[in-house]
């Protein structure tokens, strides 16, 4: 099954979905490379799901480093509790896995391009979802426990109250432009960690 098309369109009826459909559209591709990607995983075995997590780490962790520094809390009061590095960290320890970010150069984020990062890992809960159900068959207890990434916000409405901060964003042509290539440069992260991975 596709994490793309994993639908989420009945957690926010009433948002003004114009530019979440826009940026779906500009992402696809590169959603889909990824999608591919992840299926050669079995994530029911411990070798594997060790392996999709430290390749998640690997893009996780710097691409939130870059959302510190370029103030992602003043763009989102609840960032706290969004950030996933810990819970992923220790689902990492764990397993016994180990963590080589990728090394993100390049400018700071703008506003327009935090909320084109952050429309990649907030809407990556989505697939999350769908990818704790297949982890939590594994025979493995020691995998089973180990979700704390994939469970992270689960219950909470993170997804939906980022789609409407994104709609009340009054944003130029430009912006939108800047937010559109820094989510596809956040998946083609993605995609990089789980090539190596």
């Amino acid at each position: 099954m596709s994490l793309a098309a994993i639908s989420d369109d009945r957690l926010h009826a009433g948002v003004d979905q114009g530019l979440r459909y826009r940026l779906k559209a500009a992402t696809e591709a590169a959603h889909h490379a990824l999608d591919e990607r992840l299926s050669q995983f079995d994530l029911t075995t411990t070798a594997h799901y060790r392996r999709f997590l430290q390749a998640s780490a690997a893009a996780l962790l710097p691409l939130e480093q870059a959302l510190d520094q370029a103030g992602v809390g003043e763009v989102l009061g609840d960032w706290a509790r969004r950030r996933r590095a810990e819970a992923i960290r220790a689902d990492l320890a764990d397993l016994g896995g180990t963590i080589v970010p990728i090394d993100l150069r390049g400018q700071p984020l703008d506003r327009p391009s935090v909320f084109g990062t952050l429309y990649v890992l907030e809407g990556s809960r989505l697939g999350a979802a769908y990818l704790l159900r297949v982890v939590t068959a594994s025979a493995d207890p020691i995998v089973r426990r180990a979700t704390r990434y994939l469970r992270h916000g689960a219950g909470e409405r993170l997804w939906p109250s980022f789609l409407s901060e994104l709609a009340r964003e009054p944003l130029t042509p430009d912006d939108e432009v800047r937010m559109i290539a820094s989510a596809r440069a956040a998946f083609a992260v993605f995609a990089k960690a789980m090539a190596s991975a």
